[in-house]
């Protein structure tokens, strides 16, 4: 967003809080040592305190299996001619399969995994020679060639103007985080005593400036499959800065002094995977990036690019999906920028059910007239994120905007009015997705314990209801995150007070442990007059305070009282 006047850069200071260490044994002790030993016309109120959940859809998500084998090759879409790609067997396979059928001397390549490459008979058509294949009882398709998702810098776009970090004639500053609510996660992380630091997260794009003064000490070693080799840099033609901009979302260096915050603020956690080569992205290289990803440890991967459903013929790329399949299996968040036209459904792979589709909001909290909206049939967008753009119209949709995202850009692009000195401004939803990728980065490395699915559906579950569907919110995704169960037992300490108007009558107090995958405490308020009572519960666990209350009316004891904590 463009400040209205010069300002300083934009920075945030990390507020730091102790852990407040319980103490006492781990058993239930009330607290209020005038209790009646032996109470004569008193009574007990006795339940559980429960931390709030994820909605039964959000926690029911699991691995979503597709039709991949029904897929209809399209090979009138942009794919790399020449080859085609096999899926489901070895090279051996393959290698018998095609003598039997009388294809011999075909040049095949290993791909990833079960993924391998064949090189078409000089002369032939690779629809014929698919078709060959197909016949021969082999599932084939075309390695298909992906586009980054930024809306294009075309000379529609304005000489945009603007101030934090100047570009052209002004400086801009990074507003999208306040409206994720970015500074409450961190907030929220700082009061547990934890720093705001992300798990692996992986960034398949066009590559990395890796030299960026904002990106030091953030990047771990990546790969090139794009040009097949260990230098994931900047390509050097078509949207150069666009995988630099997505790693900055996620992992720019914050509290530093320079540039801009990354919402995962330090630590070794980028791993740049360049799916890119100057000439696109294919099938082959994004499948294999996303098993690349898995292999090195990756909790979660961004992917700001796409394919229109249309170009895969009306069905899924399998190849990808397969990977994609493979990487949920091992645990992994998969995010997706849910497209740039806003009249041809959800792009693949955010259309896929395994991955979060994200959309992209406009300077208002509508969806931005480029942002892609599904089409009958598919799933709705999981998340919207802010994305730049103010235009809302066809005529004036791709006018650039002083509401662009501001990101970082790679060094290597020439100064001007959308870019200055390593820092630029993009529109489209390749800018949204980094932000719900950045936010599941914190979740994991915060609740480690945590499932792939369970961070889905607690970044679904805590988004903000708007127009243009569910916002993201990190504040909100932090809170839930620490209050659900895991795998491991965490401690608690807990105060339930019964109050007669403001008059607290009675409390009780106790320390514990939740067992793993526990998400209530017992109480016991004991010595109760009969009447009407407001139970006021405080529950806090992994360093995040839940309060809640409920009304009672006591003329006997109470059981099975349960108070819903938030």
């Amino acid at each position: 967003m463009r400040r209205p006047f010069p300002a300083a850069l934009w920075s945030v200071a990390l507020l730091t809080a102790g852990l407040l260490a319980g103490c006492g044994p781990d058993s239930t002790t009330p607290t209020d040592p005038t209790t009646p030993t032996n109470p004569v016309n008193t009574y007990s109120v006795s339940g559980t305190v429960v931390l709030p959940g994820l909605p039964a859809s959000a926690a029911s998500l699991g691995v979503v299996t597709s039709s991949a084998a029904a897929s209809v090759p399209n090979w009138s879409a942009p794919h790399v001619p020449g080859e085609v790609l096999i899926l489901g067997s070895d090279t051996g396979t393959i290698t018998t399969t095609l003598s039997s059928a009388g294809l011999r001397n075909v040049q095949v390549d290993a791909v990833s995994g079960s993924l391998q490459r064949v090189i078409t008979p000089s002369g032939e058509d690779d629809a014929a020679f698919a078709a060959r294949l197909a016949q021969a009882g082999l599932r084939v398709q075309p390695n298909y060639l992906y586009s980054a998702l930024s809306v294009p810098n075309d000379p529609g776009y304005p000489s945009s103007t603007n101030a934090g970090i100047p570009i052209g004639n002004n400086a801009y500053d990074q507003d999208y985080l306040t409206r994720i609510n970015a500074q409450a996660g961190w907030d929220e992380l700082a009061a547990a005593g934890l720093q705001p630091v992300g798990a692996v997260t992986a960034v398949l794009d066009t590559g990395i400036d890796a030299g960026h003064p904002d990106l030091q000490g953030r990047l771990l070693p990546g790969y090139d499959f794009g040009d097949n080799d260990s230098n994931p840099a900047e390509t050097t033609s078509g949207d150069v800065g666009h995988g630099t901009e997505s790693a900055g979302i996620i992992g720019a260096s914050t509290n530093n002094g320079i540039g801009l915050s990354g919402l995962t603020w330090s630590g070794q956690n980028v791993l740049p995977v360049k799916v890119f080569s100057n000439s696109g992205a294919t099938t082959a290289a994004l499948a294999k990036g996303i098993d690349y990803a898995v292999a090195q440890g990756a909790k979660v991967i961004n992917m700001s690019l796409g394919i229109t459903l249309a170009q895969l013929g009306g069905t899924p790329d399998p190849a990808v999906t397969a990977s994609i399949q493979a990487a949920v299996g091992k645990n992994v968040v998969l995010v997706a920028a849910a497209g740039n036209t806003p009249d041809e459904g959800l792009y693949f792979p955010a259309s896929d059910p395994n991955v979060l589709a994200v959309g992209a909001l406009g300077q208002s909290d509508t969806l931005a007239c480029y942002s892609a909206r599904p089409k009958s049939g598919q799933k709705a967008l999981d998340l919207v994120a802010p994305g730049g753009n103010a235009g809302t119209g066809t005529a004036n949709c791709f006018s650039g905007s002083d509401y662009d995202i501001l990101g970082l850009n790679a060094r290597s692009v020439p100064n001007g009015s959308r870019s200055q000195n390593g820092y630029g401004l993009r529109a489209g939803t390749s800018e949204s997705a980094p932000q719900v990728a950045g936010a599941a980065s914190l979740l994991r490395a915060f609740r480690s314990d945590l499932s792939a699915a369970q961070i889905k559906g607690t970044l679904t579950g805590s988004a903000k209801a708007v127009a243009g569907g569910k916002l993201l919110d990190v504040g909100a995704a932090v809170r839930l995150a620490a209050a659900l169960p895991g795998t491991s037992a965490r401690a608690y300490s807990l105060s339930v007070q019964a109050l007669q108007g403001t008059t607290v009558v009675k409390t009780f107090s106790a320390n514990g442990t939740l067992a793993a995958g526990s998400s209530s405490a017992p109480y016991n308020v004991a010595g109760l007059s009969a009447g009407s009572y407001t139970l006021v519960a405080s529950l806090k666990v992994s360093g995040q305070t839940y309060t809640g209350s409920s009304n009672v009316s006591v003329s006997a004891n109470v059981a099975d009282k349960t108070i819903a904590a938030q």
